[in-house]
């Protein structure tokens, strides 16, 4: 079947069901109709750009041009990490942490897919590689900002518990241990809901995408279920990762808690 294409100005057509929504938020003082127009001019002006970079990469398919593609989506995700938290840590750990486990836990999981799961020949073939990280890249990004942020806003709201603990002899791990398992809970609860809910409540966007595109559903159904296993793995890790630097950043050597290794993020 062939695949239909849609034309520019149905995509136009389709856009006044956003004008709708944001005329709601702004009659409603809602407070959120300048984060919404915004957000979707930038989803039109960076798929646009997106699709004109994969069709050249697809044209030119080396290894270097994918990994510096892939290396542009890990700082941009790691940016936009460090601007979800409402405190975030001081100096370069703000991006550096989130951006460090990401690339460990979405790069290995994206990498073993390619290589051992699905085998494209060669390995690292564009068409494969990147919506695959991208997806996993994305997730892991959500469950990092997510956990980071309820790590920070629980140990400075709970100081006095915190210190009080280690005044009782408590190592740091041990006087901040619930406070790392909710924020590694937080990180995992999204990737989780949306396995559980995928098939019934909704049907996945890589799932729907073939299926548009014609590929028979039982091939759509194997390649999604392999992305859900593979986006709750890289953001689980990725979590797990960033929580456990992230804590340990928030003690020195001395296991004294410096909050002065968090700031406030501006405008909020």
């Amino acid at each position: 079947m062939d695949v239909i294409d849609i034309a520019w100005w149905k995509l136009a057509l389709a856009s006044g069901l956003v004008l709708l929504l944001a005329a709601f938020t702004y009659f409603g003082h809602l407070g959120m109709t300048r984060s919404l127009l915004v957000a979707a001019l930038r989803t039109v002006i960076q798929l646009a750009l997106i699709g004109l970079v994969l069709e050249a990469l697809f044209a030119n398919a080396g290894v270097l041009w994918v990994i510096l593609l892939a290396i542009v989506m890990l700082l941009v995700a790691g940016r936009e990490v460090m601007a979800r938290q409402n405190r975030r840590l001081t100096g370069a750990w703000a991006f550096g942490l989130g951006t460090g486990a990401m690339f460990v836990s979405s790069f290995t999981v994206t990498i073993f897919l390619l290589t051992v799961i699905i085998g494209p020949n060669p390995w690292y073939a564009p068409q494969y590689a990147i919506p695959l990280l991208g997806m996993i890249l994305g997730n892991a990004m959500t469950g990092i900002a997510l956990s980071l942020d309820r790590l920070t806003e629980a140990v400075w709201r709970q100081q006095s518990v915190i210190e009080s603990r280690l005044m009782l002899g408590q190592t740091w791990r041990e006087a901040v241990g619930d406070i790392r398992r909710d924020a590694m809970r937080s990180g995992l609860i999204p990737s989780i809901n949306a396995m559980a809910a995928a098939g019934i409540v909704s049907l996945p966007g890589m799932m729907t995408g073939q299926i548009l595109a014609g590929s028979p559903p039982g091939v759509a159904v194997k390649y999604q279920i392999l992305v859900m296993f593979a986006i709750n793995v890289g953001a689980g890790f990725g979590s797990v990762i960033a929580v456990n630097l992230g804590s340990r950043r928030l003690f020195d050597e001395r296991e004294r808690l410096r909050l002065d290794r968090l700031e406030k993020r501006s405008g909020t």
